[in-house]
């Protein structure tokens, strides 16, 4: 089939480069238009027209996809299907309508759960044991149409959010590339949404990131994995932000309010206290406390959080808030 990819971060990258490698032809890739970074901010393409340029692809950066011009020029191209990764913006029924098999959406949930901007932070913060990545036909409703195919992941104990999407990213390639040679061959069927199971995952912002340590350690664990590597979690010290990594659970009990056992050498700890050991640093939470990964000072560089207390000289009662 003539496709025409829609796509932008590094996570639409994988399903590109499968579908360049298939039986399809892919005659054009649309993408957000190239934006500021760096220091200098310097305008740079996004991954996925940085790979179409590789490969020598048309690469159309509309503002808008109901700009005139992309639309005249989208229907020129003629597409059979729009496989669409994370591409970024709102598709309206005029574009939706242009190729005859519509615009295929790889999702990174198994839909219906988590429709919307932030799947896989969703599943990990809400302590889901799988998740997965869906394919399925754009309608104007969010996540709402019909799913043609799921491949599903397990969600680690350790697992952040960035490494999870990492994966379903590289399963959901071969599922989208699956999808497409389905509907070509007339053996996939998309099969609507169930009513039941509904639930939302809007785009979680830095604000959403702060850590809460009045929070049982489990749920505090999670949120810092689901908020990693973006937008990152943090807290507030001597009254300055600063990055928090990964923590780890003091024990491993599996108790649903987050208790920890270290051998009954647990620390009671309030909310946020520090306790610098010599080969730890502790944090309290609501139950157990929880050993700090990486901290990054406002200014400074991520380092190990033993390495942050020493050149910091934590005092006795200070907290992370």
């Amino acid at each position: 089939m003539r496709l025409v990819f829609a796509g932008t971060p590094e996570p639409a990258v994988p399903a590109l480069r499968a579908l360049l490698a298939s039986r399809h032809d892919v005659v054009a890739v649309v993408t957000r238009p190239d934006a500021p970074a760096g220091r200098g901010r310097t305008l740079v393409r996004s991954p996925v027209g940085a790979l179409a340029d590789e490969h020598g692809i048309e690469v159309l950066t509309p503002t808008r996809a109901d700009d005139p011009q992309f639309l005249a020029r989208l229907a020129e191209l003629a597409p059979d299907a729009c496989p669409v990764v994370a591409y970024g913006a709102l598709l309206k029924q005029d574009a939706l309508d242009v190729p005859a098999h519509g615009w295929v959406n790889l999702h990174f949930s198994l839909l219906p759960a988590w429709r919307g901007a932030a799947p896989v932070q969703a599943a990990v913060g809400a302590g889901d044991e799988y998740t997965g990545a869906s394919t399925f036909r754009i309608v104007p409703e969010l996540d709402a149409g019909p799913v043609f195919g799921v491949v599903t992941e397990r969600i680690g104990a350790t697992d952040t959010a960035g490494a999870l999407l990492g994966r379903l990213a590289e399963s959901g390639a071969d599922l989208m590339v699956s999808t497409m040679d389905g509907i070509e061959d007339g053996t996939v069927t998309a099969v609507e949404q169930p009513a039941d199971g509904v639930s939302h995952a809007p785009k979680v912002t830095v604000d959403d990131a702060r850590v809460r340590f009045d929070r049982p350690a489990l749920a505090v664990d999670r949120h810092i994995r689901a908020v990693t590597p973006e937008p990152g979690a943090w807290a507030e010290f001597r009254g300055a932000r600063c990055k928090l990594g990964p923590v780890r659970p003091l024990g491993d009990s599996g108790a649903d309010d987050g208790g920890a056992d270290d051998g009954g050498d647990t620390p009671e700890l309030a909310p946020g206290e520090l306790l610098v050991e010599r080969k730890r640093v502790l944090v309290g939470t609501a139950t157990a406390p929880l050993e700090l990964g990486e901290v990054q000072a406002q200014g400074k560089k991520r380092m190990a959080a033993t390495d942050w207390a020493r050149g910091t000289r934590i005092e006795h009662g200070e907290r992370l808030t």
